[in-house]
């Protein structure tokens, strides 16, 4: 090879380099200010601690404060449109749970559409929900309450945390595999809808685990199933809704996304870093006193799982005809 040959094809592979080397630079010096993460909910809730477990992990591994800023309103539609507009630099992160992908379809007039206008960057953790009963219901089991609400329709009460939330659509979804005639009950809040089914106004309810696991062992509900694939290591007793009725499978999802187009560097840099965290002892126990397991996923199986949720839940708002409030 002559002299002149080698130094065209020195240049050219030069030239191929070039391009990469910036991409390399910026996950390296990412990030050089502070990083914010929205939530969509105000303080205190599953969300919110969620955000800042994670936030601090990233602050003490990346070495710059990662800001939780609470935008609670719309059902996190707020939060949401926030982020989506927020430049695409890894700056601006939205904590993402089930509303995001409920949302989609029981809301006609987003200004944003939440699986094209976001780029996945981290699953955090799965949280199942239960079927709780007041005591005084005398159906102990899942088939128990399907025969009782067949031989009672439209008289058995079930309450959620509000219109389109997670439980109401759990809720709704085991109406339709069981058959069953239920009244949906909507609260504003999960505390208010357990405090009426604690006292008996309601006599079913769908929630989350974190928040009715004390009642559940202290005897004062009974709990017929979590709504997940496979039972839950703090209630091991409390058989899957799925054992009963198979294909049956719901839960909390909590993750980060980001806007769309930002550097997909930035994006993997994260997802390591939050992957990382997951498998933490602590922040794994913190997340079981949440009733929650880690679920560490790459970016795009993340968005995969996303987009599935996203359909999952539109087919089940458009069979019961849900409406926002």
């Amino acid at each position: 090879m002559n002299r002149s040959r080698r130094r065209l094809l020195g240049l050219a592979a030069a030239g191929i380099a070039l391009p990469a080397m910036p991409l390399v630079a910026r996950a390296q010096t990412y990030p050089s200010r502070p990083v914010r993460i929205v939530v969509g909910f105000a303080a205190g809730g599953t969300s919110d601690i969620g955000a800042r477990l994670i936030g601090q992990w990233l602050q003490e591994h990346l070495g710059q404060p990662f800001v939780i800023e609470n935008r609670p309103g719309a059902a996190t539609n707020i939060a949401t449109e926030m982020v989506v507009r927020a430049p695409a630099d890894g700056y601006t992160l939205l904590m993402v749970g089930p509303s995001s992908t409920i949302n989609a379809t029981l809301y006609d007039n987003l200004s944003f559409v939440f699986v094209r206008d976001t780029a996945p960057v981290a699953s955090m953790f799965r949280q199942p929900q239960m079927l709780l009963t007041n005591p005084s219901l005398p159906a102990k089991t899942i088939p128990e309450l399907i025969a009782y609400t067949k031989a009672n329709p439209g008289k058995i009460t079930m309450a959620s945390a509000g219109t389109g939330s997670s439980g109401h659509l759990a809720g709704e979804m085991f109406k339709m595999m069981a058959g069953v005639n239920m009244l949906h009950v909507p609260y504003r809040g999960a505390g208010p809808a357990l405090t009426d089914l604690l006292g008996g106004q309601v006599l079913t309810a769908v929630t989350g685990i974190a928040g009715s696991i004390e009642q559940v062992r202290s005897g004062k509900l009974r709990a017929l199933a979590v709504t997940t694939a496979t039972r839950v290591e703090a209630l091991p007793e409390v058989p899957t809704m799925g054992e009963f009725l198979p294909g049956f499978e719901a839960a909390d999802l909590l993750g980060v996304c980001a806007p769309r187009n930002t550097p997909p560097e930035i994006v993997d840099r994260l997802n390591r870093e939050i992957n990382a965290a997951l498998a933490d002892p602590r922040i794994k126990a913190r997340f079981a006193d949440l009733g929650g397991t880690p679920l560490p996923l790459p970016p795009a199986e993340y968005g995969k799982l996303l987009a599935e949720e996203t359909e999952k839940w539109g087919r089940v708002i458009r069979a019961a005809n849900i409406k926002p409030e």
